[in-house]
C-alpha cells in the first residue's frame, strides 16, 4: 500500500468510526475496504498494516498572563431607592443653579429688558385700572 492509498485509508477508517449519520459511515466503512482490496489485502489485513501515525502536535505556548486591566469586574450591585432619591435631589439642585445662572446671565446681556419689562407692566396695569373703572360705571345700570 502507498503512503496516498494509507493516508486515504486512515481517513476513510476515521470517517467510519466517527461519521455524522449511518449512512455515511457505511460509504467511508465500504471505501476503506476497497482501498485493501486495491493493494491486495483483507479489510482486517490493511487495519492490522496500517499503523496509527501519531503526529505531535507544536508545543504550547505558554499562557498569556492577565494585565491588570484585564482582571474581571466586579458583580453590579442593584441601586436602592434611597440612592434615587438622592441622585434626583442632587439632579434638581443641579438645575435650579443652571436656572439662575441662565436667569444672571441674561440679565447681564440685556440691562436694558428689565426696564421694558416695568415699563409694559405699568401700562398694563393702567390699561387694567381704566377697564375696571369703566365696568364698575357699566355695572349699577345692569342691575
Amino acid at each position: 500500500m502507498t503512503p496516498a492509498d494509507r493516508d486515504r485509508f486512515e481517513k476513510c477508517l476515521a470517517l467510519a468510526a466517527q461519521g455524522a449519520t449511518i449512512g455515511e459511515r457505511a460509504a467511508a466503512q465500504a471505501a476503506a475496504a476497497r482501498i485493501a482490496a486495491g493493494a491486495g489485502l483483507t479489510l482486517a489485513e490493511a487495519m492490522r498494516a496500517a499503523r496509527p501515525t501519531r503526529v505531535e502536535s507544536p508545543p504550547r505556548p505558554p499562557p498569556r498572563r492577565a494585565y491588570a486591566w484585564a482582571q474581571p469586574k466586579e458583580p453590579v450591585k442593584p441601586i436602592t431607592v434611597e440612592e434615587l432619591l438622592r441622585q434626583k435631589a442632587e439632579t434638581e439642585e443641579w438645575r435650579k443653579r443652571a436656572a439662575a445662572r441662565a436667569k444672571r446671565q441674561s440679565r447681564q446681556a440685556q440691562p436694558d429688558q428689565d426696564a421694558y419689562a416695568a415699563e409694559q407692566r405699568a401700562r398694563q396695569a393702567e390699561r387694567d385700572r381704566a377697564w375696571a373703572q369703566a365696568r364698575a360705571k357699566a355695572a349699577p345700570d345692569d342691575a
